[in-house]
């Protein structure tokens, strides 16, 4: 079952653009364009995991739905044009996870997304691609049900694919989220963890170069 996200936001073009990007990476959207049609969304489905939230909505703007949030234990990331310091410090004191100012970078997002998520304790407990399973609670890789032994770097790297699943993503962002900032090796280590997933775990086909930029793992519907 597919991690469910809701979006509030009344620009359609960029809604549109966001679900796209969300559903892309594995997440199921609802949307509501302004404040009254959250709450009916909130009221219709009790399994929402994360509310994405502009503040200045027609109606009920983000910052009068924070009871609504708090009542169902929702938690709640602004995403703004509001980025002033006095608008972030009441968006975070008044109880929302995260702040971040538009226009954003999807990466950054998803990355954000899957923090609370953890936080929260309402992450995804496993991630599947074809056949390949991932157990992210045990830290285990399955592959038609048979566990496939990999190295915590691979284990790393194939996470990070799959949290970022039909979005391409360079060598320099995939060694810094998984090696670290401080990482002294060249790129070409990327490279070569690559070829291991894909020789492991059969996933030739799934994960695509995307010349002089980096890697994208594709899911076909």
């Amino acid at each position: 079952m597919k991690t469910k996200l809701l979006v509030i936001e009344d620009d359609t073009a960029l809604a549109e653009l966001m679900c796209m990007n969300l559903e892309a990476a594995g997440y199921e959207v609802i949307y509501a364009c302004d404040g009254e049609a959250a709450v009916l969304l909130m009221q219709q489905h009790g399994d929402i995991a994360l509310a994405l939230a502009d503040i200045m909505l027609p109606g009920r703007d983000g910052f009068s739905l924070m009871e609504e949030f708090r009542w169902r234990k929702l938690p709640i990331i602004y995403l703004t044009a509001k980025g002033d310091v006095a608008s972030k410090v009441k968006g975070l004191k008044i109880g929302a996870e995260d702040y971040m100012v538009k226009p954003v970078e999807v990466l950054e997002l998803l990355v954000r997304i899957e923090k609370v998520l953890e936080r929260t304790g309402r992450a995804r407990k496993a991630q599947e691609i074809g056949n390949v399973k991932v157990d992210l609670k045990r830290h285990q890789v399955y592959k038609n049900g048979e566990m496939v032994r990999l190295k915590p770097m691979e284990y790393e790297l194939l996470v990070l694919l799959l949290q970022n699943r039909n979005v391409a993503v360079s060598r320099e962002y995939i060694l810094n989220h998984v090696w670290g900032t401080d990482f002294m090796g060249e790129t070409r280590t990327v490279d070569v963890h690559i070829g291991q997933l894909r020789k492991k775990l059969g996933l030739g086909e799934a994960i695509k170069t995307i010349p002089k930029l980096g890697y994208r793992l594709e899911e076909n519907e």
